[in-house]
């Protein structure tokens, strides 16, 4: 922390995403995956824990779609969550942390498309067999 023009301005350090983050990123996209999913998933998979402001800064996205993919995630029981409350007035700061090892996660996505794959082929199919009558 440091006072500037009588301002006082704290610093905190930020892990941010990297090249092989964003290549991360992109593969989860290729699955349909909401570009804010995929990049609040790389990040929380980079750090032990992290605060949504973190998560805005290092992943690069706005409040709104934290909020999102936060929700998301807990629906799908993937976060935990705790709340720290900082000096002074205000809320309590949430801090989330994976509560499933990424692969995990990823297996969650493979199944989705392993049934969607399986749908696919089962219209494909039908589609044959009203062509041949």
């Amino acid at each position: 922390m440091y006072k500037s023009r009588g301002i006082i301005i704290k610093q905190f350090d930020v892990k941010v995403l990297d090249e092989n983050d964003q290549e991360f990123i992109k593969a989860l996209q290729s699955l349909n995956i909401p570009r804010n999913m995929a990049a609040l998933i790389t990040y929380l998979a980079n750090v032990n824990e992290a605060s949504t402001r973190e998560i805005e800064i290092g992943a690069g996205l706005r409040q709104p779609e934290v909020s999102s993919g936060i929700r998301t995630m807990h629906e799908n029981n993937w976060i935990t969550e705790r709340c720290i409350r900082i000096e002074g007035k205000g809320r309590p700061t949430k801090i989330y942390k994976l509560r499933v090892p990424i692969e995990k996660i990823i297996q969650h996505y493979e199944n989705e498309k392993k049934i969607e794959a399986a749908k696919i082929m089962q219209a494909i199919q039908r589609l044959r067999e009203i062509a041949s009558t």
